[in-house]
């Protein structure tokens, strides 16, 4: 049955790339030494580790010693916030977020508060973008780190990156932290690379590498205290052996994905399309993702009003097609978006969302066939839809 699936929760994780489970295969077997081992076999997988950091050094425009391999974006957030918090504590307490982030980051955050840090989550607008003014005025002498993420993992908006640096120009000191989780290979490096970006975190099952593995950029005189102390591997930023296979497989899968980016994104973009136009037929359908470059190619959230989201998810399921509710991370907690409610959506749509996500690999085919079960779908769902139209208007 899950032979002839359509997948469209890819940002919720991707499948390994054959390619790549190749390549994660063939370094287990061959490059088996502990990287850190003074021997010929723990030199020759350190050899093959350091060629991984130079190869997605260079893919992603940076120097090797600016990468830092890690578990995935959310030991990444963790690192990157509460370790600016640590370095920097002397020089300042205040730190700057936005109301829309990943939990990784929100609740990073949150804990930090407890500590003793002051945290500024700054609002969106209706459309799910923050105002760089806002921040510019929410900034400080105590201020230590803004972090934003590049493209919202649940409607897709693209934030301001670079009206975001033109604000942080003035102040040098501030690390300038980015969550380019969403955004990697999405046509968007100008964002991710702006030069002054401080810190990304980037994750790997996100692109088709194995799960449990990821890398940040850290610019070069930027400093961050380590979460993880031990055996001072990664220059003594991050302890413990390095999972070299996956790294070496994680390499693989960037470069795999940022070859033929242009047309790729092409691709995720035209399907996208076809299944917003078809959406955009019914005027009881909410779109949260609009048809314009301000959101990315491969999102696309939407909601039918009267209809839960997980019941909506599930019924696409009965026909072999996967989406999922707005996050992941949080779906089987049955709650409303976190992005909707800052938003302002009202609590009766929020929890009505569906989030569709495309890969290079999806098709206009899948589209269509996404398109005609909705139509199924709609009309099933007319009772449901019907009483809470009734209800709104009375």
């Amino acid at each position: 049955m899950l032979n002839n699936l359509i997948y469209f929760d890819n940002s919720a994780t991707t499948k390994i790339d054959p390619a790549v489970l190749a390549t994660y295969d063939a370094i287990s077997n061959d490059y088996f030494g502990n990287p850190s081992s003074l021997h010929a076999v723990g030199t020759k997988a350190n050899d093959m580790l350091q060629a991984s950091r130079s190869q997605i050094a260079q893919l992603i425009g940076a120097e090797p010693d600016e990468i830092f391999f890690t578990s995935g974006g959310t030991e990444g957030d963790n690192w990157i916030i509460k370790g600016t918090a640590i370095e920097k504590r002397e020089f300042g307490n205040h730190l700057i977020t936005t109301a829309i982030e990943h939990p990784a980051v929100i609740n990073t955050m949150k804990q930090l508060e407890k500590l003793g840090f002051r945290v500024t989550y700054l609002p969106v607008d209706k459309n799910g973008f923050i105002d760089p003014q806002m921040l510019a005025n929410a900034i400080t002498d105590q201020t230590i780190l803004v972090s934003t993420m590049v493209v919202n993992n649940e409607i897709g908006a693209i934030q301001p990156i670079h009206e975001v640096a033109k604000v942080l120009a003035d102040y040098p000191t501030i690390h300038f932290h980015v969550d380019a989780v969403q955004a990697v290979g999405k046509g968007l490096h100008d964002l991710i690379r702006d030069p002054r970006v401080d810190f990304a975190t980037f994750s790997g099952h996100k692109f088709h590498a194995p799960r449990g593995t990821g890398f940040i950029y850290a610019k070069r005189g930027r400093k961050i205290a380590p979460l993880l102390t031990g055996g001072g591997q990664e220059s003594d930023w991050r302890s413990g052996t390095e999972n070299t296979p996956a790294i070496g497989a994680m390499a693989k899968a960037l470069r795999l994905l940022l070859t033929n980016e242009d047309a790729n994104v092409a691709q995720q973009a035209a399907v996208r399309k076809r299944i917003l136009n078809h959406l955009q037929q019914y005027p009881d359908v909410t779109i949260f993702s609009p048809a314009t470059n301000q959101f990315a190619p491969h999102i696309l959230c939407f909601a039918l009003p009267g209809v839960r989201g997980e019941t909506i998810v599930h019924a696409f399921e009965d026909h072999d097609i996967y989406i999922s509710t707005t996050s992941a991370c949080s779906s089987k907690k049955g709650t409303e978006s976190s992005t909707l409610k800052a938003m302002q959506v009202p609590e009766r749509i929020a929890t009505s969302a569906v989030r569709v996500s495309l890969d290079e690999h999806n098709t206009l085919a899948e589209a269509d066939e996404f398109n005609r079960v909705f139509d199924i779908l709609y009309k099933k769902f007319a009772k449901l839809r019907t009483t809470v139209t009734a209800a709104h208007s009375a």
